[in-house]
């Protein structure tokens, strides 16, 4: 029986050619212990360009979508269970916590799932709230200890979620700017 291909040919030309020389990555120009390999341009970066751009980055990880939803469920719910330890489920301490993780999680997610923050803080902040809501004996005295508690703390919850969502606007902005300027 015959297989037809499931790709088209590739006909283009390819790297390497006599004609057009291979165009590598920074990182494939170097040699096996990081050093420039010999006949390479060096100097062809403007230092003060690059410590421009290096201060207009924002240092810390780049989470997915995903890893900052993670990030931010599991540390307001660690801080949730340390509030309900230390200072026995006091409220304000936990929204005032939970500032900066929604600070954290809207500056670490990478610049293409940046908009997700603001959709993963309020429920890391419901993730967290369960160790320190009050709750009376069993599933439904939680249940209205949380809801409770949400109810008591939108405030905190509203304020978190606005500065996520302010943060992730600033550099959604500066992302497509710059990728307007670079095509």
């Amino acid at each position: 029986m015959e297989q037809h291909r499931t790709r088209p040919p590739n006909d283009g030309p390819r790297r390497g050619t006599p004609h057009q020389p291979a165009r590598l990555p920074p990182q494939a120009r170097r040699g096996a212990g990081g050093e420039r390999r010999p006949g390479q341009g060096q100097g062809t970066r403007r230092p003060g360009r690059q410590a421009g751009a290096a201060a207009r980055t924002v240092p810390g990880p780049r989470l997915t979508g995903l890893g900052s939803g993670l990030f931010c469920v599991l540390v307001m719910f660690l801080l949730g269970c340390l509030d309900a330890v230390l200072f026995g489920g006091a409220m304000t301490v936990y929204g005032v916590l939970f500032l900066p993780v929604c600070v954290l999680t809207a500056l670490w997610v990478r610049a293409g799932d940046v908009l997700t923050a603001p959709v993963v803080v309020p429920i890391a902040f419901a993730a967290g709230l369960v160790p320190v809501a009050d709750g009376g004996g069993g599933l439904l005295g939680r249940l209205m200890g949380l809801f409770t508690g949400l109810a008591t703390q939108a405030g905190w919850l509203y304020g978190g979620t606005l500065v996520a969502g302010v943060i992730v606007l600033v550099r959604r902005v500066r992302w497509v700017r710059q990728r307007r300027r670079r095509t």
